[in-house]
């Protein structure tokens, strides 16, 4: 098994549905793709037991990273990852990471690019990713979860879970203690995935504003210090990897009006800026 896709889940029947579509729909890779629902009271339990594209797993779990982490261990592929219900992959995501992967046998984990859209699935913008730097991580995260592809031997050898006291800013401190486990990073430029903003995720809730107070709280004073320089930093390694000069593109995903069917859709400007949450500043407690 090449991969195994964890997807967590509570209350989200229609955006799941788009989820399971467009990973059941890849080619040239093989794959599992392991559900982990909450007990939903959606109506999700109506049809996800007998969705024979998913391992579906009914049960009480205590948020988001603790089901990531019952899936990375009931999963068998040789590559891990998790997706979430508002989240999807792109045609040929799955093919493109086993090619690298194949290719870079000492990547320990692959970050790939990412579509950034709407709730309807209009573009908004894209994000490059970048290997994270340890000081840099604290003010410009340079990683969206649904293009981190982590091999079997880091999480099940090395024990890298995700930490769970952490609800919703889980990935910043799972990526960051891959980092100071000093395992290696290898960039696939390659867009593989969609993240959906669609004003209720997770990270824009209150949860997530009282977590950013105590992620700030734990920065190191040196780093709180050069704030700036490091946004900067961070915008170069940007421009380095093309931010400024990407050329026009279509992607394709399924939406609440074509569950059924991709949709195409053109990218005339592409822009890396994402409105709303490109201009950081500490958070207030």
């Amino acid at each position: 098994m090449d991969f195994s896709i964890i997807t967590p889940s509570f209350r989200s029947s229609k955006w799941l549905k788009l989820c399971i579509a467009s990973v059941a729909d890849q080619q040239g890779a093989s794959f599992e793709h392991i559900v982990q629902d909450s007990c939903s009271d959606d109506g999700t339990q109506d049809w996800l037991p007998g969705d024979k594209r998913v391992r579906a797993f009914i049960e009480k779990d205590q948020g988001m990273y603790d089901a990531a982490n019952r899936g990375f261990r009931r999963g068998t592929g040789k590559i891990l990852a998790y997706l979430n219900c508002d989240e999807q992959l792109l045609p040929g995501g799955l093919q493109a990471v086993k090619k690298f992967a194949d290719a870079h046998p000492e990547a320990d984990v692959i970050l790939t690019d990412t579509v950034v859209t709407d709730a309807k699935g209009a573009y908004l913008c894209h994000r490059l990713s970048l290997v994270p730097i340890e000081h840099e991580m604290w003010i410009r995260f340079p990683v969206l979860s649904c293009g981190l592809f982590v091999r079997r031997r880091v999480i099940h050898d090395l024990g890298m879970f995700v930490d769970t006291q952490w609800r919703d800013l889980g990935d910043f401190f799972w990526v960051l203690a891959l980092v100071q486990r000093g395992v290696k990073f290898a960039i696939l430029r390659h867009r593989t995935s969609v993240f959906a903003d669609t004003g209720e995720n997770m990270n824009l809730k209150p949860n997530a504003r009282r977590e950013m107070v105590r992620q700030w709280e734990l920065t190191p004073p040196w780093v709180k210090l050069l704030r700036l320089p490091l946004a900067v930093q961070y915008r170069l390694r940007l421009a380095l990897r093309g931010s400024l000069f990407q050329g026009p593109y279509d992607y394709s995903l399924y939406t609440m009006e074509s569950a059924e069917k991709r949709v195409t859709i053109r990218v005339g400007n592409p822009t890396s800026f994402w409105r709303g949450r490109s201009i950081w500043t500490p958070p207030k407690g």
